[in-house]
């Protein structure tokens, strides 16, 4: 998604639009013929794609959970991490990686964020608890990376830290506009040095 620099598939396309829509209006407040227009396509014409609204959404909010899982584990096996043997520069430069990741996310796909607060519940059981195991997951890669850096951090503890830094990432819907931040890398700096401060003060307790 974010990271994509090829042209998006029209599958691609129609989520993407989907969840800017969603994001907007809420998922009953949008209508199948209004994600075809918004791609040039008609409305009957996305069910060649897609079987319904349901279906979108949990693509969406699945597929998102998987990239960000996916995304975490490339780069931890882009730096050969091995806690036992790492040492500080090489946790700190692991654990920057994960973090630029999430802030990627974050910028770019900020109605994914919304749709995940105010949609999920809409799910199916299979489809809700399947993103809640690859969240899970994530987590436990990020707490993984933090306890290299900080070993004395207790587990329970290095899990509240990164939850607490996830709700700070993704507070990127509520910072207002695109257009009335501070631009691009200003906004993935600050929130760079915002996310290490939260959990440094986590290790110093």
């Amino acid at each position: 998604m974010a990271t994509r620099t090829d042209a998006p598939t029209r599958r691609e396309q129609i989520l993407r639009e989907a969840a800017r829509l969603f994001a907007e209006r809420g998922f009953h407040g949008v209508g199948v013929d209004e994600i075809g227009a918004a791609v040039g396509i008609s409305g009957p014409g996305l069910y060649r794609h897609f079987p319904g609204k349901d279906a979108m959404l949990a693509e969406l909010l699945v597929g998102i959970s998987g990239q960000l899982l996916t995304g975490a584990r490339r780069r931890l096996a882009e730096a050969d991490t091995d806690r036992a043997g790492m040492d500080d520069d090489r946790a700190e430069a692991v654990l920057d990686s994960l973090i630029e990741g999430h802030i990627d996310f974050a910028i770019d796909d900020r109605p994914l964020i919304t749709l995940h607060d105010r949609e999920l519940d809409r799910l199916r059981d299979s489809d809700r608890k399947l993103v809640r195991q690859l969240q899970r997951q994530y987590v436990e890669l990020w707490v993984e990376a933090l306890r290299a850096l900080y070993p004395d951090l207790a587990e329970p503890a290095a899990r509240a830290a990164v939850h607490s830094v996830f709700g700070l990432l993704n507070s990127t819907p509520h910072l207002g506009r695109p257009a009335s931040l501070p631009g691009r890398a200003a906004t993935a700096e600050l929130l760079h040095r915002m996310a290490r401060g939260a959990f440094a003060a986590a290790a110093a307790e």
